[in-house]
């Protein structure tokens, strides 16, 4: 009988304690058959912050033919485009990766356009790449991905707060590949800088890869002249 007792009490407890909440726990749910992280936590930014596509996008307007002329081959981020001449001189300045998407700029080339306390000011033309999908997924939603990479861009390579003013934001096709286009006006300051301004150009492109390609263009509006080299630059872009 004293046996049975102690049952009955222990069940009561148990009940007692499962009704007041002491069973529960404030940790997040655990995934997987044991414990671990939260899945979500080992995709790159980019992916986190864009679910593949629901649905294959329109395939967007064919930029004109790519334009005669020196070409720079970037073999690790999967694209090449024209290569203009002087002033530009080849990149030698080591990777950029600033920012929190994991763009890797390596490729391409510059100018210097004025020395300031900061340093030099530079007109650019970079290649690189992100990471955009998860394992062997080449699933990328190119609306959101290449919205990202120009807003990471801008708020990782110019004076804040800067303003933006949008001139192009688009699906293209450029050299028979899916990409997003979007051209910018920035509007900033910065103690000693000639410069108040810059036109800026990222273009993200689908080269069938987990890491999409990524060609970034910044032309100061002390140099504005070089303006129109970004569409032809742009149009030039072909699968490497």
């Amino acid at each position: 009988m004293a046996g049975g007792v102690v049952l009955v009490l222990g069940l009561v407890v148990v009940l007692t304690l499962a009704a007041t909440g002491a069973f529960r726990s404030d940790r997040p749910t655990l995934f997987g058959p044991v414990a671990g992280e939260d899945p979500e936590a080992s995709k790159p930014p980019l992916a986190r912050l864009c679910p593949p596509a629901s649905e294959d996008p329109p395939p967007g307007g064919e930029q004109p033919s790519p334009v005669d002329g020196p070409r720079i081959t970037d073999r690790d981020s999967g694209i090449s485009y024209l290569r203009l001449g002087s002033p530009w001189q080849l990149w030698d300045q080591g990777s950029w990766g600033q920012g929190t998407l994991g763009v890797d700029f390596g490729t391409g080339y510059y100018f210097v356009t004025e020395t300031y306390s900061g340093g030099d000011y530079l007109a650019s033309v970079l290649s690189g790449k992100v990471p955009a999908t998860v394992g062997d997924s080449l699933s990328l939603n190119l609306p959101c991905a290449g919205r990202q990479v120009a807003e990471d861009v801008r708020r990782a390579y110019y004076p804040q707060p800067n303003v933006k003013k949008q001139t192009r934001d688009e699906q293209v096709l450029v050299g028979g590949r899916p990409a997003w286009v979007s051209t910018f006006h920035l509007s900033f300051e910065a103690n000693g800088l000639e410069a108040r301004g810059e036109q800026v150009a990222v273009v993200l492109v689908d080269v069938g890869r987990p890491d999409a390609a990524v060609l970034y263009i910044s032309i100061p509006d002390t140099h504005r002249q070089y303006n129109p080299e970004i569409d032809r630059v742009i149009a030039s872009i072909q699968p490497a």
